[in-house]
C-alpha cells in the first residue's frame, strides 16, 4: 500500500504549534519575572519577603505540574474563579518554571566573587545599588545556560495543557491521529516541531550568552 505524503498533515499541526508557541512565550515571560522576584526575594534582608519567596519555590518545585494544572483549571471554579485554558496554561507553566529559575537566580547572584561586594561597599554603593549595578549584571551570564534548560523544559511541559482541552500541538496530533490513523507520519512531524523549537531557544540563549560575555570582557569585569 502506498504511503500518503505527509505534507497535508502540516497545516493542522501548524495551527497546534501556534498555540504551543503562545503557551511557551507567555510562560517564559512569566517564569523569568517570577524567577528574578523569588530568587532575589530569597536574598532579601526582610524575613517576610524571604519566607514568601521560599514558600512559593518549595510549593511549585515540590508538586507535579500536572496536578498544579488540574488544580487551577478544575478546583478554582469551585471557589467561583473561572479561568480559560490558555491563561491557566501560561500561569502554571510560568509558576512551575519560575520556581526552578528562582534557585538559578539566587545561586548565580551568590556565586559572584565576594570582592565585588567589598568593592561596592568601599565605593559607597547602597545595598540596592550593589545588587542591581554590580551583582545582577555579572550573575546574568552564568544564569543563561541553566535558564535555557528550564525554558526548553517549559516548552515540553506545554503538552500537559492538552489535558485541559486546549488544542496545542500534542492535542492536535492526537485528534489528527484518531481521524487519519497515520500515527508514524503525524508524530514524526510533531517530534521535529518540538525539536526545532527547542533548538531555537537553545541557540537564542547561546547567542545572548556570547553577546553578554563579550560585553563583560570589553568592560574589564573578568
Amino acid at each position: 500500500m502506498a504511503l500518503s505524503p505527509p505534507f497535508d498533515l502540516v497545516p493542522p499541526l501548524y495551527q497546534g504549534l501556534l498555540i504551543t508557541l503562545q503557551l511557551t512565550a507567555g510562560g517564559i515571560v512569566l517564569a523569568t519575572a517570577l524567577a528574578f522576584l523569588a530568587g532575589l526575594g530569597k536574598l532579601s534582608h526582610h524575613r517576610p519577603v524571604r519566607w514568601l519567596s521560599a514558600t512559593y519555590v518549595e510549593i511549585f518545585r515540590g508538586t507535579s505540574a500536572l496536578v498544579q494544572l488540574f488544580w487551577f483549571y478544575f478546583v478554582l471554579p469551585h471557589f467561583g474563579v473561572h479561568v480559560e485554558a490558555m491563561p491557566v496554561g501560561i500561569l502554571v507553566l510560568g509558576l512551575n518554571a519560575g520556581a526552578y529559575g528562582a534557585e538559578v537566580v539566587r545561586g548565580s547572584v551568590n556565586a559572584v566573587a565576594k570582592g565585588q561586594r567589598e568593592a561596592a561597599v568601599s565605593l559607597g554603593f547602597s545595598p540596592r545599588q550593589t545588587l542591581w549595578r554590580i551583582l545582577v549584571p555579572q550573575a546574568v551570564v552564568s544564569m543563561l545556560p541553566p535558564m535555557s534548560n528550564i525554558y526548553i523544559e517549559l516548552l515540553k511541559n506545554s503538552a500537559l495543557v492538552s489535558l485541559v482541552t486546549l488544542s496545542e500541538l500534542t492535542f492536535t496530533a492526537m485528534t489528527l491521529r484518531a481521524d487519519t490513523l497515520r500515527t508514524g507520519a503525524i508524530f514524526s512531524i510533531v517530534l521535529l516541531m518540538y525539536f526545532g523549537c527547542s533548538q531555537v531557544i537553545s541557540l537564542g540563549m547561546r547567542g545572548l550568552e556570547a553577546r553578554l560575555s563579550r560585553g563583560r570582557d570589553l568592560g574589564g569585569i573578568r
